[in-house]
């Protein structure tokens, strides 16, 4: 063939790995002399296994869904399993971030260094401490964990304290559920968070360096510490004649370790609950020494700011939100994982251009995670943003974004995270232990047909002092979907209340099940795999009987059962 194939790379990321790649993988090196690259995940989670065929020219021909027996099609370059990435997700010019995940090996070294890796840590070295803080501070760069907090600023505050010792930590105890931007950062370029970090220890004098990971992530932690032992070995952890030491902490999965002050208790070995500030970790954490404490993705920006220049990353985004962010898109959508875009694109773009969500379909869209926000459909034209997202009563979070399809009731959506923050709460705090467990008991009487008036009047009054009392941030955004749900979809909460409906015909309590007989072929398995014998011989449904369980809505297959509003005379 006249272009034929140089090598082939394979995702092998915890998702490609979940879907069959590592078989894949296998069934290449077997059948070909090929250079075969397991490298980490190029964002494409929707069409895993992928593989690259990379061509002579250096073109590139994508193959998704890709199974074992699928090997002879790709290594003859047949067009079964060809897909084109979408128009938006491509590496285009704004895309710095995750540009090295899915092209280099996570693990070689050699690799990264031939790809600009630690070319940013080297120009930082060729500046004073001062000037590596005030080029953060010129990049625009906000903390990537929810906060949004200027970067070059709480730099700044470790950089100015005398100590005998400071600390470092990366957050790496990504807790929302749906969210997955810094664990693949952390398994496809772990040098790259190294490397940030790195440049902030040289920046702030740092003397110790700690990554506080869930153990839920092993491909993660593995990944780091082969990084690490090859920084030891090529002796880039002694910076300015101090020796670093760089240390992996497994956290056991709390949420609330992921706000900084329980994230140190627990790094200290005590029960990770927040406390109160001032002092303010720079001047008092790990074990009283100053402590500066920065997200996976924040690290991640650093090496790009120092590589392209700080002028150049400024230029790139909104006049409050600069640079790139990484999303998690998850939910009522074609194409779900992972996407770099730069600040200040529009939801509609993400949701629709990239996600590939059907509009006719949508409803809403969560942001920030289960302390995030509801945002509707017509406000989609939105600017993705600190500042925007804050106004219209959601939050940028880590990244985490979820699509909420029109068969959602937004008030079960509003009790689905309030069931998993009430329970996450570490009960210090009044506000949050039992103001959140009172919201989201309040949420559960409302789906179940029993709720008031007053019900929905007493979460719009707790919300807002559960916020404002609340010792963390835990607490302080908790109430965000209750509040945002309310705000934009109070006549879902009414119809509950007055009417005893659910429109969405999602809330169990609220609907009836309906078996039409026109599409009914009699075959009886709704009536076997009934478990309380609500359907008799005659195929009608006694929904005084049933639970709602949905049994036989899976078992039949003529889809001859559905929902309906309840006590609907069809």
């Amino acid at each position: 063939m006249s272009n034929s194939v140089k090598f082939f790379r394979v995702g092998m990321a915890s998702c490609g790995i979940a879907a069959g790649a590592d078989r894949v993988f296998d069934a290449l090196k077997e059948k070909t002399s090929l250079p075969v690259l397991a490298v980490g995940c190029l964002g494409h989670c929707y069409a895993e296994p992928v593989v690259e065929a990379v061509l002579e020219d250096n073109s590139s021909v994508f193959y998704r869904d890709v199974a074992a027996g699928d090997v002879d099609d790709i290594l003859n370059l047949a067009d079964v399993k060809r897909f084109e990435i979408p128009a938006l997700r491509k590496e285009k010019e704004f895309v710095k971030v995750l540009a090295l995940a899915g092209r280099i090996v996570p693990t070689d070294f050699d690799d990264y260094v031939a790809n600009g890796g630690y070319e940013g840590l080297k120009k930082a070295l060729a500046m004073t401490p001062e000037e590596v803080v005030a080029t953060v501070k010129i990049s625009g760069l906000r903390g990537r964990g929810g906060g949004g907090f200027p970067t070059g600023t709480k730099w700044s505050f470790l950089a100015a304290k005398q100590a005998e010792e400071k600390i470092l930590i990366c957050n790496a105890d990504e807790g929302d559920p749906g969210a997955f931007m810094d664990r693949s950062l952390m398994e496809s370029v772990p040098h790259q968070v190294l490397e940030g970090m790195l440049i902030a220890a040289y920046a702030t004098g740092a003397t110790k360096l700690f990554i506080y990971c869930r153990a839920e992530y092993p491909m993660a932690i593995k990944h780091l510490n082969i990084a690490i032992d090859q920084i030891y070995e090529h002796k880039l952890n002694v910076i300015d004649g101090r020796e670093l030491e760089i240390i992996i902490k497994e956290g056991a999965g709390a949420f609330v370790c992921g706000e900084e002050t329980a994230l140190i208790a627990s790094l200290e070995g005590q029960r990770g609950t927040p406390r109160f500030r001032p002092p303010f970790p720079t001047d008092s954490g790990y074990k009283q020494f100053p402590t500066m404490i920065n997200n996976v993705e924040t690290y991640g920006n650093v090496p790009v700011i120092f590589r392209e220049g700080a002028e150049a990353y400024a230029s790139v985004g909104t006049e409050g939100s600069k640079g790139t962010k990484i999303f998690a898109l998850a939910g009522d959508l074609k194409n779900p994982g992972l996407v770099e875009v730069p600040m200040g694109i529009t939801l509609r773009e993400i949701v629709f251009e990239i996600g590939g969500a059907d509009p006719a379909t949508v409803k809403a869209v969560q942001t920030g995670g289960p302390s995030g926000g509801c945002i509707p459909v017509e406000l989609f034209d939105t600017p993705v943003d600190y500042d925007s997202l804050k106004q219209l009563g959601a939050i940028m979070g880590s990244g985490g974004m979820i699509v909420i399809g029109k068969d959602r009731c937004m008030v079960e959506t509003a009790r689905y995270f309030l069931d998993f923050t009430h329970r996450e709460s570490c009960g210090k705090c009044t506000f949050c232990r039992v103001g959140t467990t009172r919201m989201f008991e309040t949420l559960e009487r409302i789906v179940a047909g029993k709720g008031t008036m007053d019900d929905i009047a007493l979460l719009e009054d707790l919300g807002p002092k559960i916020k404002a009392g609340s010792l963390c941030g835990l607490g302080q955004t908790a109430p965000n979907p209750v509040l945002a749900t309310l705000r934009y979809y109070r006549h879902e909460y009414e119809a509950h209340v007055k009417d005893h409906q659910c429109e969405a015909l999602q809330c169990s309590a609220l609907v009836d099940l309906k078996l039409d007989r026109s599409l009914c072929i009699k075959c009886r398995l709704c009536i076997k795999n009934c478990p309380v014998g609500a359907i008799s011989d005659d195929f009608v449904i006694d929904n005084n009987k049933c639970t709602r369980c949905n049994s036989c809505m899976a078992a039949c297959p003529k889809k001859a059962i559905r929902r309906v509003k309840k006590g609907a005379n069809e």
